[in-house]
């Protein structure tokens, strides 16, 4: 079709990874969809394959920022044409067990990774998935898990290395609490929508279909610079 093109993604293996690359097989404008990881899943394979849509997985079993970076420019290089890059790779549950270099080390240094391949490849758009609440600036001491001070700090250290490192505009998402995710209690599925009226538009729950539907918005239809999107944004995007 007119508007194909074809996208390079990082994170496929979690809750919002997975129905990110659903959404790109279903929308049949990605041609092909190139997934870096480190392992391979199937399953994404299997339903690419029969929506007649090529995956290519890239496997990285010991990835690190350079052999990242490398993969990601190698990637980019065997599509040719218009290329957008899509990233939702994060710890996702346990950071408060990690060090706050131990969280860095994915959070911030792979996606920087990424987007320093996207950009060295001559890609212009990355849509990057954060959390709602990131601040750089906020306290690296205490608790690492969501909501926290030390998590909001590192999601912000990673918005800004992305935009530092990556392509000319990078679209940033920001979910609140994330539903269909592995890793919210489903008390909290069930209750946050009823409570929805209650709650401020920027931290009111999203699915994980939503979040990939306003992410592939973006990739269809680059902005030309970057900016921020909240839960009323995302929204907006999926109309």
């Amino acid at each position: 079709m007119a508007n194909s093109r074809a996208a390079v993604v990082l994170g496929a293996s979690g809750s919002v990874g997975k129905a990110l690359i659903k959404e790109l097989i279903l929308s049949g404008s990605f041609k092909p969809i190139i997934s870096l990881g480190r392992l391979s899943q199937p399953d994404q394979v299997a339903a690419a394959r029969s929506a007649g849509i090529e995956l290519r997985e890239v496997l990285i079993p010991a990835m690190n920022p350079a052999t990242l970076e490398k993969s990601t420019i190698e990637a980019v290089h065997s599509i040719g044409g218009t290329v957008v890059g899509l990233s939702v790779l994060g710890v996702g549950a346990g950071t408060s067990k990690l060090t706050i270099d131990e969280h860095r080390a994915v959070d911030v240094e792979l996606n920087a990774a990424f987007a320093r391949g996207l950009k060295a490849a001559g890609v212009r758009h990355l849509a990057f998935m954060s959390a709602v609440g990131s601040d750089p600036a906020a306290s690296e001491s205490g608790s690492g898990a969501a909501g926290m001070p030390r998590y909001a700090r590192v999601k912000g250290e990673s918005e800004e290395a992305v935009k530092k490192a990556g392509p000319a505009a990078v679209s940033i998402f920001r979910p609140a609490m994330i539903i269909g995710s592995k890793h919210t209690p489903w008390v909290l599925e069930k209750v946050l929508p009823l409570l929805s009226f209650l709650t401020p538009a920027k931290f009111k729950s999203i699915t994980v279909d939503q979040i990939a539907k306003a992410m592939i918005a973006t990739s269809m239809n680059p902005p030309p610079k970057s900016d921020v999107y909240y839960h009323p944004e995302m929204m907006a995007l999926n109309r």
